[in-house]
């Protein structure tokens, strides 16, 4: 069986209802000597109700989880009445059966003391005269009130979750308030039980999902009320609500180790539900679905550093990414449709994730077999991506292969990096499908250097005469002059001027900046300095 880690949001969730043993140990009770003569071992059942009844054949009138106080007036002196009476009451799946001695059975009868051992029915005789009442009235107003204060927990739930979508919340700050007041880790997934969100608290999240596969699929095959052999049953705490409307479903909400009754913790988890299914009505179909925001949290914590590698492992393998001894590829492409990328991942049959990233840039990460030869699959895929999104100027930015999940984030920032350094460049039909990190050269380097104070000024030195609105163009045509090699055709070419004008406009940035384009180290320095320019802006 799966242990998941005792979770204490600061909301506590409601105690569980009343059992056997609790009834047997109330002060009331006690004062009427209680012996269990029979099913000792069950006495954890839960208690829904008390109900006084004398007739032989109370058991048709029962509907599961009642405490059933007799005399046994009606069963003294026949035997076969007596041990059928426990069998009607086991098959009704009566909580116990409290018999008053004195009045019919001056001691506890063998006959139903065996039928109830045999069926594991709670058999509790007492001893000392008892008014039936008393014990009724104080149980039934404990039931009561916990019935109240689920239903009270339930509405509080509701009216947070319902404020929480009117004001634009997002999907996670609706799952932390579930959370809170479940007091457990709570996770949403798709229908094939991947984790599309999760809340609560960072180690028992982890834990749940460490071994999610396994569990979900016994928390998701189980009836209600039934427990099973493992992890993730009802009757450990793990409680679902399915999520779906228009006569479809497309996911569920489970609430993952839940402490309190399983008939307040279903409450709970259909408000949860409600609040989601809104949310996600409310949200449009061009709002991002619930697969990308779940890829896009996930990369986005890897690129940033956030959060340490291993610990978003178990999130990863939880999101249906293949994980063990894979090969993994770190791609970013600037300007592409999202689900343009998954959809060539489909097409490709390859496994991967798809995140939209800051700045118009998403990122890839493919997970493949070891024995697959990543680049020739990585170019076939930059390669089909051109074919389906018929743009020629589509670059996918590639880092090297990483075998170790650890060696992702540094991968994926690579890419990153190799992706912006290419942004904008006039050569960028001139580069391969694929972009590597020895690809962009110098361009790369500057990248990186973008940010320091000395690389800055230097480029406002040396192009302090262009950086005006009146120098734009000029700025533009120097640009794709020294990105050509400068290739005077070339540049006349792209930017659609006959030579004698491109002559004049050179002429022009030359006298403005004061230096020899013809000159290698004056031309180099320009370019230097254009590049940080760009980057800077980037």
């Amino acid at each position: 069986m799966t242990t998941v880690p005792e979770y204490r949001g600061a909301a506590e969730p409601l105690e569980p209802a009343l059992s056997v043993r609790q009834v047997l140990s109330l002060e009331r009770v006690l004062a009427g000597e209680p012996e269990v003569v029979a099913g000792a071992a069950q006495l954890d059942r839960p208690v829904r109700w008390v109900h006084v009844a004398e007739a032989a054949d109370v058991g048709v009138m029962l509907s599961g989880g009642e405490m059933v106080l007799t005399t046994g007036v009606l069963l003294a002196g026949d035997e076969g009445k007596q041990a059928e009476y426990i069998r009607s009451l086991h098959r009704a799946e009566a909580a116990a059966v409290v018999l008053g001695l004195g009045r019919a059975f001056p001691a506890p009868p063998d006959v139903m003391r065996r039928a109830a051992e045999r069926c594991g029915l709670p058999l509790v005789v007492l001893h000392r005269p008892f008014p039936f009442a008393a014990l009724t009235e104080e149980v039934q107003s404990r039931l009561v009130r916990r019935k109240f204060a689920a239903v009270s927990l339930s509405e509080a739930v509701r009216t947070a979750l319902t404020g929480l979508i009117t004001a634009g919340a997002p999907l996670q700050r609706l799952l932390d308030e579930v959370a809170h007041h479940t007091g457990c880790p709570v996770v949403v997934t798709n229908l094939a039980h991947r984790v599309l969100a999760t809340a609560g608290e960072r180690p028992a999240v982890d834990d749940v999902l460490r071994d999610w596969e396994r569990i979900a699929r016994q928390a998701g095959g189980h009836h209600p009320g039934r427990s099973g052999t493992g992890g993730g049953s009802e009757g450990d705490g793990w409680i679902r609500a399915e999520l779906g409307g228009h006569g479809e479903r497309w996911g569920q909400v489970v609430l993952c180790g839940y402490r309190g009754d399983t008939a307040g913790g279903r409450l709970l988890a259909d408000r949860a539900a409600e609040a989601l299914v809104l949310h996600r009505m409310l949200a449009g179909p061009a709002a991002p679905s619930w697969e990308e925001q779940s890829a896009q949290g996930l990369l986005t914590d890897l690129v940033s550093g956030v959060v340490p590698a291993r610990q978003s492992l178990p999130r990863a393998r939880a999101a249906g990414l293949p994980v063990n001894r894979r090969t993994f590829v770190p791609l970013v492409v600037r300007d592409a449709d999202p689900a343009g990328l998954d959809r060539v991942l489909r097409l490709l049959g390859l496994p991967g994730l798809v995140a939209r990233l800051a700045d118009g840039a998403t990122a890839v990460l493919l997970s493949l077999a070891r024995d697959q030869d990543a680049e020739a699959l990585a170019a076939h895929f930059a390669t089909r991506l051109r074919t389906e999104s018929g743009e020629d100027r589509t670059v996918v930015a590639a880092a090297g292969p990483r075998t170790a999940w650890d060696d992702v984030p540094a991968g994926l920032r690579e890419a990153r990096h190799v992706a912006d350094a290419v942004a904008g460049s006039p050569a960028v039909l001139d580069l391969p499908p694929v972009v590597r990190l020895k690809d962009v050269h110098l361009r790369g380097l500057v990248r990186l250097l973008r940010d320091d104070p000395h690389v800055q000024s230097f480029a406002e030195r040396e192009l302090d005469g262009l950086l005006c609105a009146a120098g734009d163009d000029l700025l533009a045509v120097l640009r794709t002059y020294l990105a050509t090699g400068r290739n005077k055709s070339r540049t006349a070419q792209l930017h659609h001027v006959s030579r004698p004008a491109l002559y004049r406009r050179l002429e022009a940035i030359q006298a403005r900046l004061g230096i020899d384009l013809d000159d290698f180290e004056q031309a180099a320095s320009v370019h230097i300095a254009l590049l940080a320019h760009d980057a800077q802006r980037g």
